[in-house]
């Protein structure tokens, strides 16, 4: 991690706030501009996400939970791939460093290290008179050709999910003053669940293994579970049928559509669930659902793959489809 127009006041910000992290050998204490990263005979998986102030995470959020965000988004996209974590390279671009604001951040950002076993291994620090962006490239590792792509969708198989879908959105819509925050003015334990799944959310990183082992196809739903499958359909040559009464939603989301406070399309078109998607043959599903069931994680089957290049249909109760005006959350 280096800045060479100040190297002085860097290396003093690494040492006492990074350095710490940097606990696996190949990191060489943070004293190298680079790492090693031991493959050990197995695949290595790479995946870098960016999160920048005022579009994925507020000025007001607290820091701790920007780190954790910040790691976890990254560590999300290893568990839908099948991946155990490895470790991560950490880019920090900076308008102040301010004691009050590092020191939260970094003591979070390493009991997520520690936690979900992904060491600091280097990374770099800059200033910036604009937003705030905190850049995460996170390592993890597969048995050799083990990876789960977005391509091995095939028709028949089940579409299976994570979780809950739209807490995230709904989170974000409780912090900005929207709909829901004024639904939910009086009911605060509701209203800091949604905003804890915003700025907190809560990889599957336990599930990798399970997912390697039975899913045909497979990714995080980072930007909306109808673009998300969207993209998955298109990457495997085929379409899909949901069966929206069928997506997983928290008690908080559910009443909110029952008092048509939001719109379903919300819920399955908001980003920042984290949770992963993934298809496999209907002989597979009760293993995987089982697997979540011991890791404490709900698996929830909503619908089917069908053969054609159309963009996935979504169904209500009554079988007809949703007309859906947006698919996912657009960063541009």
């Amino acid at each position: 991690m280096s800045d060479s127009q100040n190297p002085s006041a860097e290396d003093s910000l690494i040492a006492r706030y990074f350095k710490p992290l940097a606990t696996d050998p190949g990191a060489f204490g943070l004293v190298d501009d680079a790492a090693v990263l031991s493959s050990s005979g197995d695949d290595i998986v790479v995946t870098t996400d960016a999160i920048v102030e005022g579009v994925h995470y507020l000025a007001t959020d607290p820091p701790d939970t920007i780190a954790r965000k910040a790691l976890r988004v990254n560590l999300s996209d290893l568990a839908a791939k099948g991946a155990a974590p490895a470790g991560f390279v950490l880019t920090l671009a900076l308008r102040s460093t301010e004691d009050s604001w590092l020191g939260l951040f970094a003591d979070a950002l390493g009991a997520d290290a520690k936690s979900f076993g992904c060491p600091l291994l280097g990374g770099d620090t800059v200033s910036t008179p604009g937003p705030q962006m905190i850049s995460i490239t996170a390592f993890g590792r597969v048995p050799k050709g083990r990876m789960v792509g977005r391509t091995g969708a095939r028709p028949g198989d089940l579409i299976l999910v994570t979780g809950t879908i739209g807490d995230a959105a709904l989170g974000l819509d409780v912090l900005t003053g929207g709909a829901a925050a004024a639904a939910l003015a009086s009911e605060p334990a509701a209203r800091d669940v949604l905003v804890s799944r915003y700025r907190v959310p809560q990889p599957r990183n336990v599930l990798a293994q399970a997912v390697r082992d039975h899913a045909t196809a497979a990714m995080d739903v980072s930007d909306g579970l109808a673009g998300d499958l969207t993209k998955l359909c298109a990457a495997s040559g085929v379409s899909a049928i949901v069966d929206v009464a069928r997506v997983p939603l928290s008690a908080a989301a559910a009443d909110l559509i029952a008092r048509n406070i939001v719109s379903v399309e919300t819920l399955i078109a908001g980003g920042d669930d984290y949770e992963v998607l993934c298809t496999l043959p209907p002989a597979q599903s009760g293993a995987l659902i089982a697997a979540g069931q011991a890791a404490g994680v709900a698996i929830t089957a909503i619908g089917t793959i069908v053969a054609g290049h159309d963009q996935p249909r979504f169904l209500d109760r009554q079988g007809q489809e949703l007309a859906l005006k947006r698919l996912s959350y657009s960063h541009f």
